[in-house]
């Protein structure tokens, strides 16, 4: 059903035939064919075995796949996924890797499956993610006997696999299909944040009475991540605060490490006038500003909004005038046009008020005296 689905998806054929010609293995053909489930068309990707193939131990299959004329590449995650299954045949059977014999695993049919599927994988080059798999429930006849169902091997392959159980007497999971999924997945999602582009469907053999016996792969291009918050803006709601006490307040939240601290007149509940009162505040600072202003309020609670903000580039520019030194703030962009300055408003004030004139007039000086520098 990989393989199938990836070439659905648009993979070659000769992706998968040239991966397996590379193995010495004989007696088999490839069947590629369409399939309806619940109204959908999706390919379908045989193996037809038609002569008897020998036990082969992972000690040998990993020691073919090695040998063979395969891309870096493919062969890495074709061992990979060997590896997988064998150690979980090896805990299951209480023996060692290499003397673990697979018998309907180690056919030539998971052979070609499992380097079909890391041709493919291979040969588009994406990121793997996967979403948990559905396990069925029952059982199953193999070759020693009656075992449950997920098969122990497919369990020993999902070690660190989400999974969900699902009201289904069936085999859901193969250990194979484990093996591919839990070695060729970076991670796990119920659905990755991507814009799909293409989607491929593998069709399985068995039919089920609540879903379509499908294997479903989407192509697409990572969405770009947003920016993680990097403020807070904090809210309370009062209707009992004084103006004096709301000016102090709002003083306490910048003192706090607010980055700006305003008061908003609102009509609350009852027709009763209120206010708002906000604070913007760096993350870090967040839970210090919040106790300020639970602290300074009657409020009983502060609301938190997680934002993000565009700053422009600032720096402080001290120019000389004839009231004294007065610094600058100069806030600048990618674009010139975006460049403003604004004189230190206190610095101002004192000046103003040591030589005995308008506060204007020192402002507009200091401002003539940053755009004469032209900077």
């Amino acid at each position: 059903m990989t393989i199938a689905a990836m070439l659905d998806l648009g993979v070659p054929l000769d992706v998968v035939t040239d991966a397996v010609r590379t193995l010495p293995l004989g007696g088999y053909r490839l069947d590629v064919g369409h399939a309806h489930r619940s109204s959908l068309v999706a390919k379908t990707f045989d193996v037809v075995v038609f002569r008897e193939q020998p036990e082969r131990t992972y000690a040998a299959i990993d020691s073919m796949i090695a040998e063979a004329s395969l891309d870096d590449a493919t062969k890495s995650l074709a061992r990979r996924i060997f590896r997988r299954l064998g150690e979980a045949e090896a805990r299951v059977h209480r023996m060692p890797l290499e003397s673990v014999h697979f018998h309907e695993v180690g056919a030539v049919d998971a052979i070609v499956d499992i380097v079909g599927a890391a041709a493919c994988l291979t040969y588009v080059g994406a990121d793997v993610v996967v979403s948990p798999l559905p396990l069925g429930r029952g059982f199953v006849r193999a070759r020693h006997g009656i075992l449950p169902l997920p098969a122990p091997a497919a369990v020993m392959c999902l070690v660190g696999v989400p999974t969900y159980g699902v009201e289904l007497e069936a085999e859901l999971v193969t250990p194979t299909g484990a093996a591919i999924v839990a070695a060729a997945a970076l991670r796990f999602e119920r659905w990755p944040s991507f814009s799909p582009e293409r989607t491929g469907l593998g069709a399985g053999k068995a039919t089920f009475a609540d879903r379509p016996n499908l294997l479903r792969v989407v192509l697409g291009e990572p969405t770009p991540k947003v920016a993680a918050a990097t403020h807070v803006v904090l809210e309370a709601n009062v209707d009992d605060m004084t103006g004096e006490v709301a000016a102090h307040t709002l003083a306490a939240l910048l003192s706090a490490g607010a980055l700006d601290a305003w008061a908003t007149p609102v009509t609350m509940k009852k027709g009763r006038p209120g206010l708002i009162m906000a604070a913007l505040a760096e993350r870090v600072c967040a839970d210090a500003v919040s106790r300020v202003m639970l602290r300074e309020t009657t409020s009983l609670g502060v609301r938190r909004t997680e934002a993000s903000r565009t700053e422009l580039a600032r720096r402080i520019v001290e120019v000389p005038t004839r009231f004294g030194t007065i610094p600058v703030k100069v806030a600048e962009g990618d674009d010139p046009s975006f460049a403003h300055a604004k004189p230190e408003l206190d610095v101002c004030a004192r000046a103003a008020a040591a030589h005995s004139v308008p506060l204007r007039v020192v402002l507009e000086e200091a401002l003539v005296a940053w755009r004469s520098r032209g900077t």
